[in-house]
């Protein structure tokens, strides 16, 4: 039986364009779709104060925020298979329990007002880091969100080929009838000509050479395992971080691994991770990758 997406939802409007994101995900690959609503404050959160300002009252209820977060998927596709849960309990142990029986968990990536942003922020962090299986922060353009460029982005680095990511990035572009592009990005130290007594253009060589190496060797599996989607490949000289996000902005998807190490509770999520779930411009997927 497979596995459902889960998406983490609290009424905000990016919580609904996650939801959006899911449903056209859920049917792309022939997945059922559960929403998930939790809050340890649950039983407060239905009171409504307007102050007589005149202005219709929002129902913040979970019975509320649940039911416009069906109706949304149903619109969207009522081919989806659709469940929902309340969970009278906190959003991050909640999600991270649930996303054990997922095939991906999906977040928004900002919440309702000033302070509930900054607290659902952490929480979309929280999954992607701790999370056992992939984790989507829906963020970026409208076009990006639509899958309107259609592009899968993949992000590789060290250390060592990131195989589920790579995996991962092409079953979507498969399910998408859409390319994957495959960056790795380089940079040369400052040259010690001392230490180094070569001409800069050939230091700078080896280090395009073993990102390309590299590279090849991430990819060479599951291009063979995948015939029919298009790859391309390239090596770019610059910060990983600024790279992917330039290219960001033409993707559908970004596609980025994390490791597990073994001293430490769930994954822990780089700079380049971390810059890319703030600042890229399409949704971004952190697929777990045991060490």
């Amino acid at each position: 039986m497979d596995l459902p997406l889960i998406v983490g939802i609290d009424g905000s409007e990016s919580s609904l364009q996650a939801v959006d994101w899911a449903v056209d995900e859920a049917s792309l690959r022939g997945l059922p779709l559960r929403l998930l609503y939790a809050s340890l404050w649950e039983r407060y959160e239905g009171a409504s104060y307007t102050y007589d300002l005149g202005l219709p009252a929002q129902d913040d209820s979970s019975e509320g925020i649940m039911g416009a977060a069906a109706e949304r998927a149903l619109r969207r596709n009522p081919d989806v298979k659709v469940s929902t849960s309340v969970l009278p309990e906190e959003a991050e142990p909640a999600l991270l329990r649930e996303a054990r029986n997922a095939t991906a968990l999906i977040t928004g990536s900002r919440g309702r007002g000033p302070l509930a942003e900054l607290l659902l922020g952490s929480v979309s962090l929280a999954m992607a880091a701790r999370a056992h299986c992939p984790v989507v922060v829906v963020r970026g353009s409208e076009t990006s969100r639509a899958g309107g460029h259609g592009r899968v982005l993949l992000g590789v680095a060290d250390p060592g080929p990131d195989l589920a990511s790579v995996r991962f990035a092409f079953r979507e572009a498969e399910a998408r009838h859409c390319p994957v592009e495959a960056v790795s990005a380089w940079r040369c130290p400052a040259q010690d000509a001392r230490a180094h007594p070569v001409p800069a253009a050939e230091f700078a060589a080896e280090y395009e050479a073993r990102a390309s190496a590299l590279l090849d060797a991430a990819l060479k599996s599951a291009a063979a395992d995948h015939p029919e989607v298009h790859l391309a490949r390239s090596v770019v000289e610059g910060p990983a971080h600024k790279v992917l996000r330039d290219l960001s902005v033409t993707a559908d998807l970004l596609v980025l691994g994390a490791h597990r190490r073994h001293s430490h509770v769930g994954l822990q999520l780089g700079r380049v991770a971390h810059a890319l779930l703030h600042h890229a411009d399409c949704p971004v997927a952190i697929v777990p990758q045991h060490d």
